[in-house]
């Protein structure tokens, strides 16, 4: 009986037990599960977002970086919308599709190394693309909006040397801006200011890039973006671009810091008025047989961009339309009525080459001479006293610093010189001087162009054209972005990193804190009025050092514009 009693209790004890393990290891299996669950809910929290028109999913970047492609912050541009200032954008209802770049916007292919992401080429073009490390959605992060170079005449925000996922990387929100270009950016046309609430016309483009400021004052809280300290950043086109957006009164409230990499509107040549660009429309129009807007509209996209890119028509340019620009825009920074925010400013070693003074001729000093007296017939000897040179090396040096002055140097400069005088925070200027290394020998018969990436097969004409000794336009933004290890074309060396590595730390530093200081970093210090500039120079050896130039653009402002 005993021994019954035991065995039967060791029975019910061990089915006691086994259903205890059993439980136990599910209850493990169901907590791992959940576990799992949340740390992935957690790690996609922004997958999807909620924006003022509707839910966007995005995708996660192999960094863990999220990324929102091809997010429209205006309505698209076609039909009657063609040449008005941009709309609000619908509402959608569902799940939009944020994945891939959407279109770029109507351009020729002026730019032959330039690299596209995006889904083709159309009117329907106003989009951006957010990159962004938050995981909640409240962290209020430090904002990049970036805009890209082209010459208003082509670029994109897919273009890889613009990524924003590495300085998403650095605890920013980075993001990318399209705007119309050419025609479709720029034309002025009496028509179209009559018919414009505003009475301006022209200046779309600019437009467009502030409606993006708008939307992300209204959208990007959450992305995890703090609305209230927004960097704008841009390089050639997208610096002029940034200078424009200080000035007008319509984003001038919008931005909390910018940077500029090569160019401002504050150039050697002033802004053209709006009877100029009105003047140019006009032309345009009838050179088509077009006698009213209505026919314009009517018209493709295509015709008109390729009619707009024949030799001899006029390019349409910025104009003081009364509406963006209620006077023109050195005006406006004179009489300090630009936003006042810390500004990062500079530009590159060899903006231009020596060819764009002498020439095809050698780079002798007495072509040289020629050259200035050519350009200069009254101010020849000033020059080249300010530009000298006496030997063929030192021709090649005054006559590249003269042309990097003329094409964009000057209205860099202008434009820092004179923030620092009215705009009442402090400013920083760099001068960047890594040239690329060579290229990888899978490029084969290619040559570097304009747009960072090459020309391959490229005419006789530009093979003439010798490898650049300095830092060429637009070679600095890879560096700038962290974005080196996506441009395949060059060679890239650990002393290229380095740079990078610095520029990309300067950059991250001041849009987070409107100053580009920092540990295991050259100290940087902001301009002071009515003392020697103090002028980082950005290279492998990067270091700071006071400016001797400045008597160069006060002269040069003095010459009329040729």
């Amino acid at each position: 009986m005993t021994s019954l009693f035991y065995n039967l209790l060791f029975f019910f004890f061990m089915r006691v037990v086994n259903r205890l393990f059993w439980a136990g290891i599910l209850t493990v299996a169901f907590l791992s599960v959940s576990l799992a669950q949340t740390k992935q809910t957690s790690k996609a929290t922004l997958n999807q977002v909620k924006t003022a028109n509707g839910l966007l999913a995005g995708i996660t970047e192999k960094s863990g970086i999220q990324a929102f492609k091809g997010i429209p912050f205006a309505a698209p541009p076609v039909g009657d919308l063609r040449w008005r200032e941009p709309q609000p954008v619908k509402n959608w209802s569902g799940v939009r599709s944020a994945k891939q770049f959407g279109p770029r916007a109507m351009q020729l292919p002026i730019f032959g190394d330039m690299n596209f992401r995006s889904d083709g080429v159309s009117e329907d073009c106003l989009y951006l693309n957010v990159w962004t490390p938050a995981k909640t959605g409240k962290e209020r992060l430090p904002v990049l909006v970036y805009f890209y170079g082209g010459g208003f005449v082509a670029g994109d925000g897919s273009e890889p040397r613009y990524d924003g996922e590495r300085m998403a990387q650095r605890g920013m929100v980075a993001i990318t801006v399209n705007y119309r270009l050419g025609v479709f950016g720029f034309m002025a046309h009496p028509e179209l200011t009559k018919e414009s609430p505003h009475q301006a016309s022209g200046n779309y483009g600019l437009l467009d890039q502030s409606a993006a400021l708008q939307w992300v004052k209204k959208n990007i809280a959450a992305f995890g973006g703090d609305p209230n300290k927004v960097t704008i950043a841009g390089e050639s086109a997208g610096s002029y671009s940034v200078s424009a957006q200080m000035a007008s009164p319509l984003s001038k409230n919008l931005i909390a810091g910018a940077i500029g990499e090569s160019g401002s509107l504050l150039s050697l040549r002033p802004t053209s008025t709006l009877a100029e660009v009105e003047n140019n429309g006009v032309s345009f129009a009838t050179s088509l047989g077009a006698n009213s807007l209505a026919a314009l509209r009517a018209m493709p996209a295509q015709q008109l961009l390729e009619a707009s890119g024949k030799p001899g028509v006029p390019r349409f340019s910025v104009t003081v339309d009364g509406y963006f620009f209620p006077k023109a825009p050195n005006e406006i920074f004179a009489a300090g009525e630009q936003a006042h925010v810390p500004l990062l400013a500079g530009w590159n070693s060899e903006e231009s080459g020596y060819q764009s003074i002498v020439g095809q001729e050698a780079p002798t000093p007495e072509n040289y001479t020629k050259a200035v007296q050519k350009l200069y017939p009254e101010q020849a000897g000033e020059i080249l006293k300010l530009y000298p040179a006496t030997t063929e090396e030192e021709v090649i040096q005054a006559a590249t610093a003269l042309g990097s002055d003329r094409f964009i140097g000057y209205s860099t400069w202008k434009w820092i010189d004179m923030h620092a005088q009215t705009g009442g925070k402090p400013v920083y200027r760099y001068f960047y001087l890594r040239p690329r290394p060579e290229m990888t020998p899978e490029m084969g018969n290619a040559v570097a162009g304009l747009a960072g990436g090459v020309i391959k097969n490229p005419d006789a004409a530009t093979k003439k054209a010798p490898p650049a000794r300095g830092a060429s336009h637009s070679a600095e933004i890879e560096y700038a972005m962290g974005n080196l290890a996506t441009n395949k074309v060059y060679a890239w060396k650990p002393e290229d990193y380095k740079v990078s590595e610095i520029m990309q730390t300067y950059f991250a530093n001041f849009i987070k804190t409107g100053n580009p200081n920092g540990k295991n970093l050259p100290n940087w210090p902001a301009l002071t009025a009515g003392k020697a500039a103090p002028v980082m120079h950005i290279d492998v050896n990067t270091r700071l050092e006071t400016d001797k130039t400045r008597e160069r653009y006060l002269l040069l402002e003095k010459i009329p514009a040729k």
